[in-house]
């Protein structure tokens, strides 16, 4: 048990963790070294993730996709973590299996370079609410928690545990977040950049009617080209919303 963390049986302890609040705090092992989280990503962006197990075939396709789109989300200042309740050990046998033996979709000889946190006794996992006692085990699910570089959830998704994340969809949402924040304005339904962003509604009567001009006054659209909003969130001139595969040889 580490500094960050601790047993406790009162609600506030177990509650998951909404949408607008601060990322809970703990420490831990993993891959790449020891971390302290949200501390050592302050200032970027984080998408943390849990999977189901090790050595599973669905997890492998998803590890290979996050690493093969890893450059993708530097760019928009996004750090990956993924996370099970497996030991460090297994993570480690696990991705070197990825890289020696596997061969997905093209993508092989594929390093996993971000990190994967051990949490054999499933404390962050329980702290994040990634475990799901309805589904039979201890596993974790297929959640996935956004975080700004404030450390606070700004999106949270769960997936069951047969089926496999759209990574592209999980980078969209990322992109419209940072847009968002970045313009102060909202998306649509569908929403990819180079599409029409939703300008927020007057919150007052004499508002309503200064921007109505004959059209409804709560839903006024405005474009800001692919181009003002890459510049905008990222140092790269182009980022292809699509999922662009360099495929290993």
């Amino acid at each position: 048990m580490n500094d960050f963390l601790h047993e406790c049986d009162c609600n506030e302890c177990t509650r998951i963790p909404l949408i607008g609040e601060m990322a809970p705090e703990f420490g831990a092992n993993t891959t790449n070294g020891y971390i302290h989280f949200p501390h050592d990503y302050r200032g970027k962006w984080v998408i943390l993730f849990s999977h189901p197990g090790d050595f599973t075939p669905v997890c492998t396709t998803e590890f290979i996709t996050f690493q093969s789109m890893l450059d993708e989300f530097h760019a928009l200042n996004t750090e990956l973590i993924g996370l099970s309740v497996d030991s460090n050990s297994s993570h480690i046998a696990w991705i070197q299996t990825i890289k020696n033996d596997i061969n997905f979709q093209g993508w092989k000889n594929v390093d996993i370079t971000f990190p994967i946190i051990a949490d054999t006794a499933g404390v962050i996992a329980h702290l994040y609410g990634m475990i799901h006692d309805a589904t039979g085990n201890t596993d974790t699910v297929r959640a996935v928690f956004i975080i700004d570089p404030r450390g606070i959830i700004r999106t949270i998704l769960y997936y069951p545990k047969a089926i496999g994340r759209n990574i592209t969809e999980i980078k969209r949402i990322l992109v419209a977040l940072q847009t968002s924040d970045a313009f102060h304005v909202a998306t649509p339904a569908e929403w990819v950049p180079g599409e029409d962003v939703v300008i927020p509604a007057p919150n007052t009567a004499s508002g309503a009617l200064l921007h109505a001009k004959g059209r409804n006054w709560f839903l006024r659209f405005k474009s800001i080209s692919p181009e003002m909003i890459l510049n905008k969130i990222t140092n790269r001139k182009m980022i292809g919303h699509e999922k662009k595969k360099t495929k290993k040889k």
